[in-house]
């Protein structure tokens, strides 16, 4: 083996272990999504003599209400989608118009990048729960969307059963807590948006009337669209460095052939002049 030829199969080695070490440092860099909130409980298991410690998040249980058109829906009418979600009802004077406002500047302003055609984000729902159900009747709450130029597709307005609405909104999404201030359950009301993930973990907590807590809204959301599904294994994953030291063993292997190669040829050479 000549030199010009040891010399390109280390060059070709090396380059898949420097792009190891190149992508290693990228996802170690990577951007962070937002965080998990509500724990129901921490698992702790051995795997290959490690302990291993997993968090349970908090998965919102299903539901059913009405929207605006009269339909009954739920999650699974929802499916594989980012949900924002907020509180309001059709008689407030104060918050609940602005409220309405910021979260229709979300829907306008979350596209799915085509150029022409439907411009609609497939991956975002959004849902107002009204925390008046007995006066939001699905009228009032359409005259609120026809008010507010609400899209139907992706946001719906919910009523329905008063208990059903406060139980979920205060011990389902924790809302009381988030908020601070000391809701009382007979009449709930919080300016606070709730980031929930396709897998109905809540991601995020946003006061509505921030404009800078909006905008982080607004990236998160993109965040979370590019998240991957943490259940499903990607191919590389716990092989890296075990191929690292694949390669770095073939380098120091081909150069230790390459020394007693040439010390061969040496000893044969020094034989043939000694003959």
């Amino acid at each position: 083996m000549n030199k010009n030829a040891f010399l390109g199969i280390v060059i070709a080695l090396l380059l898949p272990l420097s792009g190891y070490f190149i992508f290693k440092s990228l996802t170690d860099n990577a951007v962070h999504m937002p965080g998990r909130y509500l724990f129901d409980s921490v698992v702790v298991t051995t795997k290959n003599g490690k302990q291993v410690t997993d968090t349970i998040w908090h998965k919102l249980p299903e539901f059913k209400l009405t929207n605006q058109l009269g339909n009954k829906v739920g999650w699974n009418d929802i499916g594989d989608k980012i949900v924002v979600a907020d509180f309001f009802f059709t008689n407030c004077p104060s918050i609940c118009p602005r409220m309405t406002l910021n979260m229709k500047t979300l829907q306008d302003g979350i596209g799915n990048a085509k150029r022409v055609g439907d411009k609609q984000a497939q991956f975002i729902h959004f849902l107002s729960f009204s925390v008046d159900p007995e006066r939001d009747s699905v009228p009032e709450l359409k005259a609120w969307a026809d008010r507010f130029q609400i899209n139907p597709y992706n946001w719906w307005l919910l009523t329905g059963s008063k208990k059903e609405i406060y139980d979920y909104s205060i011990e389902e999404m924790k809302m009381g807590l988030v908020d601070g201030k000391g809701i009382d359950t007979g009449f709930f009301h919080t300016d606070y948006m709730v980031l929930i993930d396709r897998n109905r973990n809540i991601r995020g907590y946003y006061h509505g009337l921030d404009s800078a807590k909006i905008a982080q809204l607004s990236r998160d959301i993109i965040l979370l669209s590019l998240e991957k599904d943490p259940k499903r294994k990607k191919f590389y994953e716990g092989k890296l460095e075990l191929l690292a030291i694949v390669f770095l063993l073939a380098i120091i292997g081909i150069g230790l052939l390459f020394f007693f190669l040439k010390k061969d040829n040496r000893s044969n050479g020094i034989e043939s002049g000694q003959k």
